[in-house]
């Protein structure tokens, strides 16, 4: 494993770019931040949304939202500083919520005055495709996560709304490409060459229970093709940032609610409890999760020197949160040991070794050994 010398985050995340020095592509794009007129992309910005404003009262755009600190800064952005009338979008899952969750899902809609859409799985079809996705891709929310696309983009085309907001282009901002585009239509139809619905119809997924994941067709397409966009182009993305703004609408974060092992924050990702089991699993196949995401962005906002983050890295990343652990296995029906069976084969061996019996780290980040997530 390599470590980008500026963040620390390794050059296993899929996708990612480095330099011959050692720099990742998230740190250059980053760096180039500082040329960029954002005076002029907010009005690049304003005359998008001129072009689909509606005066006639209906819908013109669609926001897909979770309800967190991201989908208020998205809402306060085109709804109050662009005077958008957004209709927003929400794919669901039916893992148990935290009480901040639903504070602020319910605070999205109040604090705005939006319609909501929510759309949820059929709680069956998500209990399987989510077993099948955890035991044969160690990735559980791969059908949900093909759905926050589909649907949103699906609606808009069936209730004729013609333009699409998204939050971050994750390609730019985490490091796979330095192009830099307010438009996602190219990154969105790449999403959808990657959706295979052979493979889940070969595992009992019968073809009615695929709608959602079923990309729009072209026919659909030439009806109307709306515009799709990510606002990370348009403003400086920052989840501090957007915390402050979100706070100012009511947003909260878990405060004393649930102390989360593995997490070095308290409010991203904290409406479903079981979720973070999903974003922990990059731990056991690319040998990072989310302490190392959030460390990495901290030092680039200069928020957090490099030392301290190599301290956090070692302490927190191969931590799986025992709550959130049991909420994933009691939902899809697991035992602890058959839970831990299924992980078990997704240990990248090029970058693991097991010591003792535990998995560890060959190269860690910090200092020493970090140690393997299942101690006890």
């Amino acid at each position: 494993m390599r470590y980008c010398k500026k963040c620390l985050m390794p050059d296993t995340r899929p996708g990612s770019i480095f330099s011959e020095e050692n720099i990742c592509q998230a740190c250059s794009n980053y760096e180039r931040r500082k040329t960029i007129n954002w005076g002029q992309r907010k009005e690049e910005l304003k005359k998008l949304c001129d072009k689909y404003r509606r005066q006639d009262g209906y819908y013109d755009c669609i926001i897909p939202v979770s309800g967190g600190k991201d989908s208020h800064f998205l809402v306060h952005t085109i709804k109050k500083e662009m005077g958008m009338n957004p209709l927003l979008v929400t794919v669901g899952d039916p893992f148990t919520k935290t009480q901040a969750g639903l504070n602020n899902f319910r605070n999205l809609g109040d604090a705005f005055g939006c319609d909501h859409i929510v759309f949820n799985l059929s709680i069956d079809l998500f209990r399987r495709v989510t077993r099948i996705a955890f035991e044969e891709l160690g990735e559980p929310l791969r059908f949900v996560e093909a759905a926050i696309y589909t649907v949103p983009l699906k609606m808009a085309i069936k209730l004729e709304i013609p333009l699409v907001v998204f939050g971050e282009y994750s390609g730019y901002e985490y490091g796979a490409t330095g192009k830099d585009n307010y438009s996602a239509f190219t990154y969105i139809l790449q999403i959808f060459k990657a959706i295979d619905i052979d493979f889940w119809l070969q595992r009992g997924v019968s073809r009615k229970e695929v709608n959602a994941i079923t990309p729009p067709t072209e026919e659909e397409l030439k009806k109307l093709r709306p515009e799709v966009i990510f606002m990370s182009y348009f403003s400086p993305w920052s989840s501090l940032r957007h915390l402050e703004i979100a706070k100012k609408y009511g947003f909260r974060g878990l405060g004393d609610e649930w102390q989360r092992e593995g997490c070095i924050e308290d409010f991203e990702q904290i409406d479903s409890i079981a979720y973070i089991v999903h974003l922990w699993l990059k731990y056991p196949k690319f040998g990072f999760q989310r302490t190392s995401d959030i460390a990495s962005r901290r030092v680039r906002e200069g928020r957090l020197d490099l030392p301290e983050a190599q301290r956090l890295i070692e302490e927190c990343d191969h931590k799986l949160d025992p709550r959130a652990m049991e909420d994933f296995i009691r939902f899809l029906k697991y035992t602890p040991e058959e839970f831990w069976g299924v992980v078990e084969r997704f240990w990248n061996r090029d970058i693991f070794e097991k010591v003792e019996g535990k998995w560890r780290l060959k190269d860690p980040a910090g200092a020493g050994l970090i140690k393997g997530a299942k101690d006890a």
